[in-house]
Formats: structure tokens, sequence, C-alpha cells
């Protein structure tokens, strides 16, 4: 799952080192003075949301949910969205036929039925996954939603000419040997020819996979499994307007500007056992700066970030001093790090790769990303904790949290050496452009590494065009970006759904790639086959772990911090909690207002 957590201008971030200080000084002694407990002003009080419910009962319909955001979405299209609060965002207005139930904590990463009446079916060792619609549900027009209309949505993934942007699993899965079009070249009638998926009757749909796949009915609850009705997909324009199965539907967009929902009168409660449709209308509001935006949440202008990647420096430490009570602190599931593509020279020498992991400064990293409290424990392998098979910091190969933590110019040296460079060589550090702390920590890495004769310059780029600049393989290659600062969290909380887009070849993509590494390695790639055809949770356990292994030791990341983030919720927000589903975001689905705003 990809992130949004961007780079501001270049002054804000030369002024959050500034900020981040004065953030660990206020962080080491509790946040002022603020117990955080519940306050006057009616917060829950600190960290009440983190893993539980604040203020169930005291939820009302009606209102507005006010969003604000640094960042609009890579796409609104369930098919193409690959931003982690885009999925969460869009169970407001599409449904799929199973989802991550709404709750708090690890309960929300399950599975529940949503547009079907039960979970799978699940016969044919394995292969074979059989689901029944329930009654009454309907699109925003009052049709009814049909399993041909399930099925269309899922073979646009296909039309990666057309959708390009958004998770491939179900492609992967369904045709592994891509010998489907996509429904915009299928020459069947009724553009429903992918083989793999039957739907009888307008009521049930079934899936034959070609090889059993333990973590399939987590990809179906994706929402790039959504159903699409095809004759009002709008192909690269759906984005604009998606037509809704939700409670909610488009009432205007404004590409990074503005977005509001209102309801969707078609919708019924008795038809859906996952969304209450608290607020009578959700609005979006997009800042080219995030400092502003931190302003209108203290301000109480907004209820929440959309991002849901945690305040910038300098509206943090404003909060941490005089808002604790509107804070939680929860431990998201994303790994932020740096990225090596092998493609730009040298770093298609893992010695290269390698005294850039020893060189930099670790604990400069992890205060340049907001330290312990805001910014997470420093990162030591690429598995995050909420991935079973992760070890945490009990797996250190580099040393980065102990020996190694301020970095170690005599083994970078050594590197350097190793792989003809030993007086360093230039690079370019790419980095997205509208959050302080993502080029701060560009900066930090650029200080450590000149120590070592590596000369590193940064280039900004515009975070809204990152599919096409660094998703580009040969974009990257064409600017020569050595390193790319970035970050991620599962799709959903497995190997499969974390690492494979980052480390499987066949993820290598022309457009919307994440496999930045451009890592093909034949072990790896045969360690995801096994993965996937293992059925038991320790034999997945022990593959998910030396998947991390085999990636740690090729030197293609330096991981920065297993993150953390404080993030705002204002007065006025009820039935709020944070959830797995989404990397410790707040879940948005079910969010109401104590009082008609």
């Amino acid at each position: 799952m990809t992130t949004q957590r961007t780079s501001g201008q270049r002054k804000q971030a030369l002024a959050a080192a500034a900020a981040v200080a004065a953030l660990l000084t206020t962080a080491a002694c509790g946040g002022g003075n603020d117990d955080g407990g519940g306050s006057k002003n009616g917060a829950a009080g600190f960290d009440a949301a983190n893993n539980k419910v604040a203020q169930a009962s005291l939820a009302k319909k009606g209102g507005t949910l006010k969003f604000g955001g640094a960042q609009d979405a890579d796409s609104w299209d369930t098919t193409r969205g690959y931003y982690g609060f885009m999925w969460n965002f869009a169970r407001y207005y599409s449904r799929q036929l199973v989802t991550g139930k709404a709750e708090s904590g690890s309960a929300g990463a399950e599975i529940t039925p949503d547009l079907a009446v039960s979970t799978a079916k699940v016969t044919n060792d394995g292969k074979t996954y059989t689901y029944k619609l329930r009654e009454g549900v309907t699109w925003e027009d009052g049709k009814p939603i049909t399993s041909k209309d399930v099925k269309y949505g899922i073979e646009r993934v296909w039309a990666q000419d057309v959708l390009s942007g958004g998770p491939v699993y179900l492609k992967d899965i369904l045709d592994p040997k891509g010998e489907y079009k996509g429904p915009y070249k299928d020459t069947s009638k009724d553009k429903l020819g992918l083989k793999a998926i039957d739907t009888p009757d307008d009521q049930t749909i079934v899936f034959h996979l070609p090889k059993a796949n333990s973590d399939f009915e987590e990809v179906l609850g994706l929402v790039s499994a959504s159903p699409v009705r095809q004759d009002k997909d709008t192909k690269s324009k759906y984005s604009l307007h998606p037509f809704s199965s939700g409670p909610y539907k488009f009432q205007s967009y404004s590409p990074g500007k503005d977005l509001t929902l209102v309801r969707n009168p078609e919708w019924k409660q008795s038809s859906d056992p996952i969304r209450k449709a608290y607020p009578d209308k959700i609005t979006v509001k997009f800042f080219s700066d995030a400092n502003q935006m931190d302003q209108r949440l203290l301000n109480g202008d907004l209820d929440l970030d959309i991002n849901q990647t945690g305040m910038s420096p300098q509206g943090r430490t404003t909060a941490l001093k005089q808002h604790k009570a509107n804070l939680d602190n929860p431990v998201s599931g994303y790994i932020r790090y740096a990225v090596f593509p092998q493609s730009v020279k040298p770093f298609d020498n893992e010695h290269c790769r390698k005294a850039v992991i020893y060189g930099a400064d670790h604990v400069s990293l992890q205060t340049a990303r907001g330290g312990p409290i805001a910014g997470g424990d420093i990162g030591t392998n690429m598995l995050p904790p909420s991935v079973p098979g992760a070890e945490g910091q009990k797996y250190d190969p580099y040393k980065l949290a102990s020996d190694n933590k301020n970095g170690n110019a005599a083994e970078a040296k050594k590197e350097l050496a190793a792989c003809g460079k030993p007086n360093g060589f230039s690079t370019t550090i790419a980095v997205r452009n509208n959050k302080p702390v993502e080029v701060a920590t560009a900066q930090s890495l650029q200080a450590s590494l000149k120590k070592i004769g590596i000369n590193a310059q940064i280039d900004q780029y515009d975070g809204s065009q990152t599919t096409g600049i660094i998703g580009s393989p040969e974009n990257v290659k064409k600017k020569r970006y050595g390193i790319i600062i970035m970050g991620w969290g599962p799709d959903f909380p497995t190997v499969q759904g974390f690492g494979l887009p980052l480390w499987d070849s066949k993820y290598i993509l022309p457009s919307g790639n994440s496999n930045y590494a451009l890592i093909k390695d034949k072990t790896i790639d045969g360690l995801f086959d096994q993965y996937v055809t293992t059925l038991d949770d320790a034999g997945k356990t022990k593959i998910a772990t030396e998947i991390n292994h085999k990636v740690m030791e090729g030197g293609y990341y330096l991981p920065f911090v297993f993150e953390k983030f404080i993030n705002w919720r204002s007065d006025n927000l009820a039935n709020v909690y944070t959830t797995d589903n989404y990397s410790g975001a707040y879940d948005f689905v079910n969010l109401g207002l104590k009082s008609k705003k």
C-alpha cells in the first residue's frame, strides 16, 4: 500500500529540523501540562482512539464531516487507487464481496462479508471460491448490483495500458499467463470474457484459481475488487466521478482542490452490515502547504487529515504542547526507507548500495522523521511489525540500531573500495515535494553520505505524479535517481500483501511500478511462489522471515523507521478508532460527529 507522505517547499523543509528538535523536547517531558486525559474542550484524551473506540455512543446522524489533505489521491478510481487513504475513503462509495471489519486494532484486518452474504465457500483444494450476493444491493440509480458488475470491475485490472497504478494481484492470481486482454480489448459480446470467473446467475460469482493462493480472500477485500457497471465506465476519466455502490456518492470533485460526497438515497442500511453512514455530507479540502492544513486542524476548522500520515513537525509540536487530548500515537504498518534502483550506476553493485546503508546516520534519519515518538523505532529490516514473520529490531543484519546507529564510516569505506569507488561517487536522491518531513529525511541522508565521499543532490518532484515519475523505471534511469525516498505499508497483513509488489520480479512494471530496486532474484521469486501455495500459518510465517532476510542480504534498501505518527482528531469526532486494516490509521467508514456541525 503506497502512501502519500510527501515533503513541502524547500523553506518549510529547512524549518523542519528545528521543529523536530522542539518536538523531541516536548515529547520527552510528556507533552506539556496535559496528562492526556479528556479536556474541557471535549477531546477524548491522548491515545483514546489508539486500537480502541473513542466516543462511540456520541455519534449522531447528520452534519458534515470535514477532511483536509496535503495531497490528493493518486486516483479515486477503485481499479487505479493505491494510496492507503484512498482505499480507506473509497469504502464510502464502493463495496466489495468481502472487506475488513469495521473494528479497532487487529480485528479490523479480519475479513468479513460485504456485498456477499458470507465469506467464500472454498472447494477444489483451495482453487474454487463461490459467493452469493445479498438481496437489495443497488447502485446509486437504484439498479441492482449483479455478479456481472463485480466481474467487470475486476476485469478492469487487466486494462493496465489504460488504468495503470493500482494493485495487480487479481490479474496475477487469476490469469498468471496473461491470456486475457482486459474488457476494452475483449472480443466477447458482453465484454465478460475472463474465463477464471463464472457468473451462473446475477446473485452468484465463482472464481477458478489456476493455483491455490492462501491470501486470495484478502485480495478480494481490496477496493480493486469493487464492482463497476459497464455502462458507467468512463475508462481513464472514471476517477473524476466513480459510480457509487456505497452510502455516499460524488457530488463534486476538483482534482487537487476539493471533493464533496453526499448521501446516496438508493443505499439501504438493511443491505449493508458494515457501514453506519452517520454524516449527511463529507468534504475534503486539499492544501499545497501541510503546515497551513495543520493550522486548520488546530483551529477546529477540519475534523481530521485524510492522508493519515501524522502531523508535520510544526503542527505536532504545537499540538503536543496545547492539544494533547486530541492526539493518538499509533504504530503504523509502514516502513519508511530509501531504495536503490539497480538501473542507475553504481547501484547495480551491491557493495555501493551497502556503502550507503553503513554510511547513513540512522539516529539522524530517525530524528528527521520525528524521533522515537512521532517517527518510530530505527528500522533494521523491511518487514513491518503487523506482518507474520516480522522480527522487529531483533533482526538487524547491519546493526543499524546498535553499533552502527550513527553510521560506520570505516565499513562504508570498505564497501566503496569493494565496488570500485574508493573515493566515493555522485548521485541524486528523489523525494516527493509537499511534506516537510520527507525532505528533512533526504537532507539528513545527504549530510551523512557527504562524510564518506558520496555527493548526493536532492531532486524534489511533484508528489501527486509519483506513479509516472518514480513509478516509471525508464524515467528513473533517465533522471539518474540512484536513491528514492519512499514508504510502504501492507496491502493486507501478510508478506504477499506487503512485499510482493516490492520484491517479486513479476511486479516490475513500465508505469505504476513499485519494485523500485528492480529486484530480479530467483530465490526471492521462488519463495513467493512457495508462499502462495502454503496453506498452514506456521509455514507461511517461516517463508515470510526467509524472504525478508534475502531482501536485506541484497542491500536493496536502507530502512529508516518502523513508523509511528502523531494523528489529530477533532473535538467533535465520534466513533473514532485506529485499525490495522489501514496500517494504524483511523477507520473512516463509520466516523460520526457529536453534533450536527
